[in-house]
Formats: structure tokens, C-alpha cells, sequence
């Protein structure tokens, strides 16, 4: 049939030459032809076909979108013709390996296979080779690369890339008798197990349960014997040494439970079961605990591998782990007791741990077995005990006598981080060519909101200078950009890339090079905010509008340089910075743009030591911005917004009310402002309707909205209200406490607002966020400005209608304590206890909360009463609440040597 066919496009194309037929059907996409085609030209026809499949491929580079659909059949042509016609090896993979002619239509190779059935074995294995070498490439060529191995004998050739295209190939409701049927699947299976980053297709269960589960099916061949079970105990046991995220070591680690080590081999892998428990993550440092936990109790592992072990364990932070090696080690000393004076120093380290639960059970273990340990380990034992917090000194003393060391009592001294020094932003952007390298640097990864805002006012003065040199380099920097192509894939003219807003710089960048409409960029820089939005869309149309303007103005001689580019990194300006740049103005004829003032005007540094002299320099400018300025410096609080909540209704069927909804900002109505500031701003004067809504900005807080406000901390707190409370009861909500750093280091008012985020913050469901709202909690209290009493009422608000779950803020107050800041948090958890232990029903996670009250107040030395905690103090039983509310009234009632040492 393939002769019949060749015969029949050679009489067609008898009037022409062999080159000219086979780019006749290049050119028209026929790649069905190709084959044949090639087999009449000798080695130099096939030299000048390869220069010209090598033009037209490059012509095809260049067509519109809308040629798409003759572009897909002309490269799928070119990608088996010019396979066909090169000679070498490495030059043949490099035309396979073209990214430009890869398509859904090529991936199984069959046609490249055709024409390269001529070349030797040893050609093909090469090609074979380089081609599975290329990550990018290997995945989707597969079906090629397989064949050109088949038919050449070469090794399998195990790569990531190669190991994908194979398992997405062999992955459906037949997966275990392909895999056994697979000669490759030993090779393959050894080498996806080695990959850092486990293939999707592992990590997750088949469409149709266990006869499609990767970890089922090479379970059953190990047993079967198709797959060598000592070298797959190898290779998981040594990608779980290897460590790295969970997903990635989900699949070792199921199946060496499935397919377990042999006594054998656990004894010969101590050192590696050690390792795991010391770094590994939880789950596979609990599989590694388990196996050691077998062998000591079998006698089978040595004292100090046990007492290594041990220490490895119990410098862990997870409960569970440090719980069950306190009950091993038990188990352990009492069949060996000469192991004691090996292990129980190791367990003494516990003294020192955060938990006094841990304390607890670690001088219980020291207790049972010191009579094992002679006299100079006892004392060692004893000085260690010094470490036990106040709360287990009477236990101690019971076990040690008066061995136990006094420590030595100092006053109590809070210790805070100290307050971060101003970062100044350098100044402006240097030459065009580090300007565009920077933009194109942008391009390719997110950028802060001081990188953006450097660039822009570098873009800004330098097109003031030379807008047409400005403009050529940016077309030819930015050649490739979505917004250079206004022909779109439908091939009608003006594609409107911008109608969601300016797109970061890209809205500038295409105003500079006429690539946007002028309608559109008349439309954002007049946009105002309608008084239904959300806060955060205000916030978002606010910033937009003054890159529309920009994107206005830019290189049009009006504009030689941004009054609003920040000179801090939390958003402010410098008074006197901000005269220097007016006064350029005034010097130059030119009046500033009316929005970029305006976000100078919100930028700068009210509360600075220069301000009262920039106001009188701003007056001598005799300008309408200088004195503009001058008023702004001198108003105290021009500002303000005001926070209140609907209270929680209750829940009826299937509806909820989220506490995003409950939250109530309504910006006090300032019509001086409103006169003086571009409608865009209006909603900060009371422009907006104080309805609470949620949004669908509810997930995300970009940087670049704190830096709106960097001096009205107060104002910007209020904005970033609803957002804030996602994190604490949204389902999904991550990464919204970032600008509470930028608040924490910014100037303005204190007030609710800001005790109120940070309540949120400490509540947040992710840990990250949690740690971010820590660490401004910290900074606000090393400047002075924390009113922790404040966040204190708003957390017993937020836990006593269960808004906010206790297990999280008991997460974050530990570590704010572990800084050495425990009078500032009891002075947090005292304002938010007292309403959660006078509940009728206590709350579950209350007990975690007390204990960290008690160490704080062990620590700092305070005193006093707490409503509500004699009722729990003097309930029966052992269970933490009431363990830790007795601990905590005799630590307030008795107070600690610490803190009677600080009163006197």
C-alpha cells in the first residue's frame, strides 16, 4: 500500500522536482505524505529541502493567530520532514526537541519513526538518547523515544521526563497487567522512585480504586517477584532519607508498609531509622519510631543507638512522638536498667521543654528509674531538674531532695524585638538600559510594590527626556508581549487587553507604544468609585486610576518625575523629599498630575520630626500644591473610619453568616477633603456605603494596598478589616496578614482597627498567617504603640461566639511567649480568659490556653485574680482544664521568684 502510495504521488508530481513536491506538501500541512516523499531524494536533495524547511519554519514564526489551524498542520509537516532530512544525530534531536513543532498530533511519533527506519541502530539510539535527556521535551515525546529504543536495542533510558511519558501512557483501569507485561517497568519504576518531585499519577489513588493505585499495583508485582523487593526496600528507604516535601514522600513511605523490611534488613538500617527520627517529617519520623520501638524491645538495638535515638525524638516539637518515646524509654529501662545512666540524661533535656505536660511525664520517667544511675548522674539528673518550671518544683524536690540547683533570681525583663530601622528606597532608576532589564526582570516573576514603584517613576523620567527612544526600547524589549498583538485570535483590530484595569505596568508600557486604546486610558484615569463597592475595589480602582493617568501623560513634557513614589519601603515619603519634588515642579512651569498628588498627599510622613519644617518650605513655594501640602502636614487626623459588627445570628439550614460579613467600616464623612482630593479619592472622605459584603477580593490582600495608607495605620486597618477575617473562618483564605508588617512599621493613630486585625491575625487558619500577625504584634509592642488590652477583648469577642477556634490562638501566643514576651501576652490572655471561664459550657482547647497563661505568669512574676478561674480551679479531676486553671491561680496568687523579685 505505502508503494501504491508513493507511486501515485510521484506521477502526480512528475512535472516537478523531488525537493519542490516534498515542500509542496509541507507547505499545505499534508505530514501524512512526508514519508514517501523523502524516499525518492538522495543525501544532497535532502540538503536542499533541510534549508528550506528551515526558512519556512522560521516563516511560520511569524504568522498571526489567526492562522493558528494552518500552523498546527505545517509544523506537524515540518516536524517529520525535517527529521527525515537530517543526517546528524545530534542535529536530528535538536529538530525533534523544537518546542515551536512538539504538537498533541506528534506525541506518538509514528511518522518521525517512518523516515528514520533507515538509519542504523546506533544512530537511533543516540537520538533516543539526547532526547530523553531534555526534560521539556522527553514527557511528550515518549512514543518516539520508546520506538527508536525498540527498534535499536538500546538501554531503557530511565530520565524524568522520559519516566512521565511512560506513566501517563501506561496509567488506566489495566495498570497492573500493563505494568507486568511492560519489559521497561523494573528500570522505570527504580527510577520514579529516585525522582525528587513524586509524578502525580503516584501520589494519588486510580479512578477505580486499588486495581488502578500505583502503590496496590507495585506491591503486588514485589510479591509476584516481576520487581526486586530488596532493591524497592532500597530505594524508599533512601528516598525518605533524602526528605523533602509530604506528597513527595507519601509513595515510599506506603510502601514499606506494604511491602515491610525483614528483621534483617531493619537491623542493618539503624543509622537510617535514626536519621528519620531526628529529621524527618511527622509521619515517616513516626514509621521510623515505630521500627527502632520494635527492635528495643526485641534487645535488638544497642544502647547508644537507643540513647542517639532517643535524643533525636525528644528535640522534636510533636507531641505525639516525644509522648511515645517517653513511654518506650520506660518500657526499655525497665527490662534493661543498665541502660539508664545512658538514656535518662537525654530524657532530662525535657526539663527545659515549652510544655509542662512533657515536663511532667519526663520527671516521672527520671523518677522511676534513678535508684538504675549511681551518684554523679544523679546529681547531674538534679541541676537538669533546675530547668522544671515552678509549677513541678515540689515533684522534683520529692525525687532529687535538695540536690535540685537554685537559680539564680534576677528581675524579670520583657524581651521584645527591637524596633526595625526605616528602610529607604534607593533613589531613581539608573540607566535606560538597567530600567528595561529590571521591567523585563518583572515580567517574568511577581514583583514588590517598591520595585514596581521604583521602575514606574524611572519609566516616567526617562520617557520625559526621549519618549521616542523610550518607546523603541521598549517595543524591542518587549516584542513578544500579549499587548503587542492587537490583531487577537479572532484577527479582529483592537483587542482590548486592559478593560480589567492596567495590568501592573503593562498599561503604561503599551500606552508608550500606542498598543492601548485612547479611549480606555481615558476611561481608567476618570474612573470614580461607586459608593456600593467593597473597600477593596476602592482601594484597587484608587491605585489604578493613577497609572492611567500616568499612562496619559507619560513623555507627553508634563511629567518629569512621580510626586508618589514612596522613599520608605512601607509606602511613606519624607516631607521634605516631597517639597523638593514640588518645588521641581514649580521650577519647571509644570503642575503636578492631580492623582499622583493626591497619593503623595496620603503617602506623606505626617507624624515626622520634619514635617512642621517642610510645611513652612512647602508655604514658600507659592504654589496651590505647596500649600496644599502645608495643610495636609498641619492637620492632626484628617482621617478616620470607624468599626462596628453585627452580632452572629444563628445558623438556619444551610445558610451561615461569616464573620467577613459581620464587619462594619464607615469612613467618617470629611467634605473638605472631598473638595480638595480627585473624585477617585471621595471614598475616603464617606464616599462609600458602610455595608458589610463579602467580595471576591476576600482571598487576597496584595502588598501593594498597604502601601496606600502608610500614614493612617488606623485608616488602613479599617480597610483591610474583611479581608483579615476571611483568614480567621474562610475555608480557603491564605496569605492575608502580609501588610500587617508594613502596618506595624508604618506611622498614624493606634486604635481598634488595628487591635482588631491583629485579633484576626492571632486567629488565623493558616500557620504562616499566624506568624506574620506575631511578628507585627511584637513590633507594635517594642514601639510602643501595641494597646494589648484592646486585642486581648477583641479574641474573647472572636472565641466566645466561636469565630475564632482556640488550638490557633494558643498556637501563636505560645510563640509569641517562646520570644521572651510573656508579660505581654498574659496581659492579652487576662483580657481574653476571664469571659471563656465564666461560660457555662467550657469551650474545648481552654486548657491550652490556661497553660500558656500559667508559664507566662510563672515567668513575668504578675499577680492579681481572674474571674472565673476559682470555679475551674476547685472542680475534681486531672484533666487539663482543671490541672492548668489550679496551676494558674496558685502561679497569680503565690506569683514566681521572678516576678517577687522585680516587686522588690
Amino acid at each position: 500500500m505505502g508503494a501504491e502510495m508513493n507511486t501515485g504521488v510521484l506521477s502526480a508530481t512528475s512535472d516537478e522536482s523531488g525537493v519542490d513536491a516534498l515542500m509542496k506538501a509541507v507547505r499545505a500541512g499534508r505530514a501524512a505524505e512526508v514519508p514517501a516523499l523523502l524516499e525518492s531524494l538522495d543525501a544532497a536533495a535532502r540538503l536542499e529541502a533541510l534549508g528550506r524547511l528551515k526558512a519556512l519554519r522560521s516563516e511560520v514564526r511569524s504568522w498571526d493567530w489567526n492562522r493558528w489551524e494552518e500552523t498546527t498542520r505545517v509544523r506537524r509537516a515540518l516536524y517529520v520532514a525535517g527529521a527525515g532530512c537530517h543526517t546528524g544525530a545530534a542535529a536530528a534531536a535538536g529538530w525533534l526537541g523544537g518546542r515551536d513543532l512538539l504538537s498533541w498530533r506528534t506525541e506518538n511519533g509514528v511518522l518521525a519513526l517512518r523516515v528514520l527506519a533507515d538509519r542504523t541502530p546506533a544512530w537511533r539510539a543516540d537520538v533516543a538518547l539526547r532526547l530523553a535527556a531534555k526534560p521539556a521535551v522527553a514527557e511528550d515525546s515518549y512514543g518516539l523515544i520508546r520506538g527508536l529504543v525498540e527498534g535499536s536495542g538500546a538501554a531503557v533510558p530511565a530520565t524524568d521526563g522520559y519516566v512521565l511519558g511512560w506513566m501517563r501512557q501506561i496509567t488506566d483501569s489495566r495498570l497492573l497487567e500493563n505494568l507486568r507485561a511492560d519489559p521497561q517497568t523494573p528500570v522505570l519504576v527504580a527510577h520514579a522512585l529516585s525522582m525528587q518531585e513524586t509524578p502525580d499519577q503516584l501520589t494519588g489513588p486510580g479512578p477505580n480504586g486499588a486495581a488502578t493505585h500505583w502503590t496496590t499495583a507495585l506491591a503486588a508485582l514485589t510479591e509476584e517477584g516481576v520487581l526486586d523487593r530488596a532493591e524497592l526496600v532500597d530505594l524508599c528507604v533512601s528516598r525518605l532519607l533524602r526528605g523533602g516535601r509530604q506528597r513527595d514522600l507519601r509513595l515510599p513511605l506506603a510502601l514499606l508498609q506494604l511491602v515491610p523490611p525483614t528483621a534483617e534488613e531493619r537491623r542493618g538500617r539503624i543509622a537510617d531509622w535514626i536519621g528519620m527520627t531526628a529529621d524527618a517529617t511527622s509521619p515517616v519520623a513516626g514509621y521510623a519510631q515505630k521500627t527502632l520501638s520494635g527492635l528495643a524491645l526485641e534487645g535488638a538495638l544497642p544502647g547508644g543507638a537507643f540513647a542517639e535515638m532517643t535524643a533525636g525524638v525528644l528535640f522534636r516539637q510533636e507531641k505525639k512522638l516525644l509522648r511515645a518515646q517517653l513511654s518506650l524509654v520506660n518500657k526499655v529501662l525497665t527490662r534493661n536498667p543498665a541502660l539508664a545512666a545512658e538514656v535518662l540524661p537525654v530524657v532530662a533535656d525535657v526539663f527545659g521543654h515549652d510544655d509542662t505536660e512533657m515536663q511532667q511525664r519526663a520527671l516521672q520517667v527520671v523518677a522511676r528509674h534513678l535508684n538504675s544511675v549511681d551518684d554523679e548522674t544523679r546529681y547531674g539528673l538534679a541541676e537538669a531538674a533546675s530547668l522544671l518550671g515552678p509549677v513541678h518544683r515540689s515533684a522534683a524536690e520529692a525525687v532529687f531532695g535538695r540536690r535540685i540547683a537554685e537559680r539564680e533570681l534576677l528581675p524579670y525583663e520583657e524581651i521584645l524585638p527591637p524596633v526595625p530601622e526605616p528602610q529607604y528606597l534607593p533613589g531613581p532608576q539608573g540607566s535606560l538600559e538597567e530600567l528595561v532589564e529590571d521591567l523585563l526582570v518583572q515580567q517574568r516573576r511577581s514583583s514588590g510594590a517598591m520595585e514596581f514603584e521604583r521602575s514606574l517613576d524611572g519609566l516616567v523620567r526617562h520617557a520625559h527626556q526621549d519618549r521616542d527612544g523610550v518607546a523603541e526600547r521598549v517595543r524591542e524589549a518587549f516584542s513578544d508581549a500579549y499587548w503587542q498583538d492587537t490583531s487577537g485570535p479572532t484577527g479582529h483590530a483592537d483587542v482590548d487587553f486592559f478593560r480589567h484595569g492596567p495590568r501592573g505596568l503593562d498599561g503604561v508600557l503599551a500606552a508608550l507604544v500606542g498598543k492601548v486604546q485612547r479611549e480606555r486610558v481615558e476611561a481608567g484615569r476618570t474612573q470614580t468609585v461607586p459608593m456600593t463597592t467593597c473597600v477593596h475595589e476602592a482601594m484597587e480602582v484608587t491605585q489604578d486610576t493613577r497609572i492611567w493617568e500616568i499612562a496619559h501623560l507619560i513623555g507627553g513634557g508634563t511629567l518629569p518625575l512621580l510626586l508618589a513614589t514612596p522613599t520608605r519601603h512601607t509606602g511613606g515619603i519624607d516631607p521634605l523629599e516631597l517639597v523638593r519634588r514640588l518645588k521641581e515642579y514649580a521650577d519647571a512651569g509644570l503642575e503636578p498630575a492631580p492623582v499622583d498628588l493626591g497619593h503623595a498627599l496620603l503617602r506623606v510622613r505626617r507624624q515626622d520630626a520634619s514635617a512642621s519644617q517642610a510645611a513652612d518650605e512647602a508655604d514658600a513655594l507659592g504654589s496651590e500644591a505647596g500649600a496644599r501640602l502645608a495643610a495636609w502636614l498641619r492637620c492632626g487626623n484628617p482621617l478616620e473610619a470607624t468599626v462596628r459588627f453585627h452580632p452572629r445570628a444563628k445558623e438556619k439550614g444551610s445558610g451561615r453568616w461569616w464573620l467577613v460579613d459581620r464587619v462594619l467600616v464607615e469612613m467618617a464623612k470629611r467634605q473638605d477633603f472631598r473638595k480638595e482630593f480627585p473624585r477617585t479619592f471621595h471614598w475616603l472622605g464617606g464616599g462609600l456605603l458602610p455595608n458589610a459584603r463579602r467580595c471576591y477580593h476576600w482571598e487576597q490582600i496584595p502588598e501593594r494596598w498597604a502601601t496606600l495608607l502608610p500614614a493612617d495605620r488606623e485608616l488602613l486597618a479599617a480597610c483591610l478589616l474583611s479581608s483579615m477575617a476571611s483568614g480567621v473562618d474562610g475555608d480557603s483564605a491564605r496569605d492575608v496578614t502580609g501588610p500587617l508588617t508594613l502596618l506595624a512599621e508604618g506611622e498614624g493613630q493606634v486604635g481598634r482597627a488595628v487591635a482588631l486585625v491583629l485579633a484576626f491575625g492571632l486567629g488565623c487558619r493558616d500557620a504562616d498567617d499566624r506568624l506574620r500577625a506575631v511578628d507585627a504584634l511584637l513590633v507594635l509592642a517594642a514601639r510602643g504603640d501595641l494597646d494589648a488590652r484592646q486585642v486581648g477583648r477583641d479574641l474573647a469577642w472572636l472565641l466566645a461566639e466561636r469565630s475564632m477556634k482556640p488550638n490557633r490562638l494558643a498556637d501563636a501566643a505560645r510563640t509569641a511567649a517562646a520570644t521572651g514576651a510573656y508579660g505581654t501576652v498574659w496581659t492579652i490572655l487576662s483580657e481574653a480568659l476571664p469571659t471563656l471561664l465564666e461560660a457555662e459550657t467550657p469551650m474545648r482547647g481552654l486548657g491550652e490556653l490556661l497553660a500558656i497563661a500559667a508559664d507566662c505568669v510563672e515567668r513575668c512574676g504578675a499577680t492579681g485574680e481572674l474571674a472565673g478561674l476559682d470555679r475551674h480551679a476547685s472542680a475534681r479531676g486531672t484533666s487539663q482544664l482543671v490541672t492548668q486553671s489550679k496551676r494558674l491561680r496558685n502561679a497569680l496568687r503565690q506569683g514566681t521568684d521572678q516576678g517577687t523579685t522585680e516587686t522588690s
